[in-house]
């Protein structure tokens, strides 16, 4: 069981955790039409009594984009003042996670989003390493990524995350700690829950946003943070086969925050993870608040 913080925001309030239910009949548990963010909260190793959060504008704009898909008109302002409440409220003296979900709240059995009353609520739990820092083996999914012409995959649409769940599953069940998604077209899109990067004679790849990816924040901020080091990016179509002949393939989102692939199917990845390392290195430091040019990548809440 995991360790969940102790107060909620639910239905327009904070309450415990364990107050904050929802009936067997709720429509978003039938229909997956709901949508959620996700985003690490760090104790300032500075000080104890600050919490640090990366990028919270953007994730708050995010969620707010994905609740539009379900007309939901829910403002990023909103968001971001229910979070900042929530961290205070909790008083974390550990690395968390925070997890706000939008969602179709009435009890009905329609699929539909007209006529429908939606809700929003925000939980939080303790995370370390969501996979492991030493690195990981992948497979290639049987499992296909959805298409954007089927499923708006710019939010983080919760029915949508069946396809990850399969494709996780698969791959543990196969001896893999995680599995690499292709996408309609057969080319590499993401992971269950992460985006990917490969390096390749010192330059930087990974899909492009037309390639039915999911727009990940931690994705934005390492292209980003790779463009100031002077690290070529290239941003294209990335065929299977270069997974296994890449220099260097890395796994990237909230929860698994910068992670090595050592293996993907039986082949093995050179050990030497040079600019992997060199990011991940970067990433940790800005968000411990250490790099004063991504200050505003921050936000200091005093607990």
């Amino acid at each position: 069981m995991p360790d969940f913080l102790p107060i909620a925001y639910f239905e327009g309030q904070f309450v415990p955790f364990a107050d904050a239910k929802i009936s067997i009949a709720t429509h978003g548990l039938h229909y997956g039409t709901g949508a959620f963010g996700g985003l690490r909260g760090t104790i300032n190793p500075q000080n104890p009594h600050q919490v640090l959060l990366f990028r919270l504008d953007r994730h708050c704009r995010r969620l707010s984009n994905s609740a539009k898909y379900l007309h939901y008109n829910l403002s990023a302002d909103k968001i971001k003042t229910v979070i900042k409440d929530f961290v205070s409220k909790n008083k974390p003296s550990k690395p968390f996670y925070i997890r706000p979900f939008v969602y179709t709240s009435d009890l009905g059995i329609a699929p539909r989003l007209h006529n429908i009353e939606k809700n929003f609520f925000v939980y939080g739990l303790e995370m370390g390493d969501y996979l492991s820092p030493d690195g990981i083996s992948c497979r290639i999914s049987s499992w296909y990524r959805q298409e954007d012409r089927s499923l708006p995959l710019r939010g983080k649409i919760s029915g949508a995350y069946i396809t990850s769940a399969l494709a996780k599953t698969e791959a543990v069940d196969s001896g893999f700690d995680e599995a690499i998604l292709m996408n309609s077209q057969g080319k590499v899109c993401e992971a269950t829950g992460m985006n990917i990067f490969i390096v390749r004679n010192n330059k930087l790849i990974t899909p492009n946003v037309d390639q039915d990816i999911l727009e990940g924040i931690t994705r934005d901020s390492i292209v980003t943070i790779a463009k100031d080091l002077e690290i070529e990016v290239e941003e294209r179509e990335i065929d299977k086969t270069e997974l296994f002949i890449a220099d260097e393939v890395f796994l990237c989102g909230t929860a698994a925050k910068i992670t090595p692939v050592k293996r993907v199917e039986n082949y093995h990845l050179p050990a030497d993870k040079k600019i992997t390392m060199k990011l991940k290195e970067k990433l940790t430091e800005i968000t411990e608040n250490r790099d004063p040019i991504y200050k505003d990548w921050i936000t200091v809440i005093d607990v």
